[in-house]
């Protein structure tokens, strides 16, 4: 490996491919962890009631399940995704997502051997951790790799398919726990195999994606960035049977081995102050609304509602289709319409049409069936404009600050929203006090639509541009240089 100054044109290659079956590839094996995600903390929160009960194998309460677990599952989160965002950064996105993967495949396996609650508090925790760090490796591989033109809308479905896990898993915990079909102290356990399972497929798939050519010629790989891409638009030359146009520009760069975190800080906070206040209404926002309020839907349902315990699941799966088809549908508008309006638009429909749930909740004009159906409407917004904050920070920051400052800004909300949330809202959501209730959605609803307001200020035009045109690399040479945006 050496490094010097080099001028490439693989960025402007990589924007202009057509989409073809190697992108297909991309996506089903660095895409698809977020259906694993979902699947798993679905799971968890249906298994809850089932693990506390006597013959579960599990000496544990419902109450630790989905308060101290879940809290050491999201801490786990933000831990790994600040731990391998850096090693992301500095190793390269091929290594580390292989082994985050790795490591949740373990977590997860040993998950389902709990014999006590302590093993099930340690793996739940590891298991986020290697979750974290997928978030960070996945997301700046993905937008590195994917085309310009594709990205927002890529970017955006695969970020939303973490609720095809959630249909999953919200079906599957029914089926697991009817004890016609599996003992009390098995059904669950195999719930936490499925997702090995499902696991060890995608890492079948996962080792045929390549390193990222960009971080390569940035890190003194050059040869191998300009022989991977002529590999690529050589297979999809001939997949399409025409030439590829020439690309549009080149960049001049002096490679690195690595970038101190130091001016990483001073990049993100310094050189873009507004773009890191953006990054954290963005995430802030999101998480409170769906860490805080929407995992206490089951609650909900059973403490106003009277919904048994087993048929939870058939509501979230409703909800979990609307959270879907919002990244879906809406996805191509952020390509075409452009980001700001979007991101804008879609955090603050969601947070007005949360307030009028909330009226209509307080005012006992609802039912479980219509609360769903509000609900689903409401997360057909959120959900696009949650995913879209993956997005913004993964393209709105240098190349060499990407894998961490989309783990820094996942952390920063995550915590606020997966750890404080949970403990501010589990008791509002429990207390059978509808005005505890209507409080725990306002808050949800004001904060989303303060990120919308933001975003509408200050968000980025990214529709169909080069991410080294958003934000130029740190190492690139002062002729090229430009002011920050």
């Amino acid at each position: 490996m050496t490094t010097g100054t080099v001028t490439t044109a693989v960025p402007a290659r990589l924007d202009r491919l057509p989409w073809s079956r190697w992108h297909w590839m991309i996506v089903v094996g660095l895409g698809t962890v977020w259906i694993l995600d979902g699947l798993e903390v679905t799971i968890v929160g249906n298994i809850a009631g089932r693990l506390a009960e006597p013959g579960s194998g599990l000496h544990i309460t419902a109450a630790q399940v989905t308060g101290t677990a879940a809290a050491l599952y999201v801490a786990g989160a933000c831990s790994g995704a600040l731990f391998f965002g850096w090693l992301t950064d500095r190793h390269g996105r091929k290594k580390l997502f292989m082994v985050t993967l790795a490591v949740y495949l373990g977590a997860t396996a040993l998950t389902a051997l709990s014999f006590e609650a302590w093993w099930f508090f340690l793996f739940r925790f590891l298991t986020g951790f290697g979750i974290g760090g997928e978030y960070a490796a996945i997301n700046s591989a993905i937008d590195e790799l994917i085309p310009s033109t594709y990205r927002g809308r890529v970017d955006l479905i695969i970020n939303g398919s973490y609720w095809l896990g959630a249909i999953g898993g919200a079906l599957l915990s029914i089926v697991m726990l009817d004890t016609g079909i599996f003992p009390m102290d098995v059904g669950w356990r195999l719930s936490f195999a499925l997702g090995v399972v499902l696991g060890l497929v995608i890492l079948l798939v996962r080792r045929h994606v390549p390193e990222s050519p960009r971080w390569q010629f940035i890190h003194g790989r050059g040869e191998q960035a300009e022989q991977l891409v002529d590999e690529v638009e050589r297979a999809i030359e001939r997949e399409h049977g025409r030439r590829l146009p020439p690309p549009r520009g080149t960049l001049t760069i002096h490679q690195r081995r690595s970038i101190g975190f130091g001016l990483i800080a001073k990049t993100v906070f310094r050189r873009y102050p507004r773009r890191a206040v953006l990054g954290l209404s963005l995430f802030i926002g999101q998480a409170f609304l769906y860490n805080a309020i929407t995992f206490g839907f089951g609650t909900i349902l059973i403490t106003f509602f009277d919904v048994p315990t087993g048929h939870t699941g058939y509501y979230f799966a409703v909800i979990a289709a609307g959270n879907f088809l919002g990244p879906l549908l809406l996805g191509r508008l952020f390509d075409t319409v452009g980001r700001r309006i979007m991101i804008s638009s879609t955090y603050l429909l969601s947070g007005v049409l949360l307030f009028g749930t909330a009226w209509l909740f307080g005012r006992g004009s609802l039912t479980a069936t219509t609360l769903t159906a509000c609900w689903c409407v409401v997360l057909f917004f959120a959900s696009a404009g949650a995913s879209s904050a993956y997005l913004t920070v993964s393209e709105i920051f240098p190349m060499e600050t990407r894998a961490m400052a989309i783990a820094f800004f996942y952390a920063i909300g995550t915590a606020a929203g997966g750890i404080s949330g949970p403990l501010v809202f589990a008791d509002l959501t429990a207390s059978g006090v509808v005005s505890d209730t209507v409080l725990a959605f306002q808050v949800g609803a004001g904060l989303m639509c303060a990120a919308g307001l933001v975003a509408a200020f200050l968000a980025v035009k990214a529709e169909r541009r080069s991410l080294e045109d958003i934000a130029e690399p740190l190492s690139v040479t002062p002729e090229e240089r430009r002011p920050a945006a």
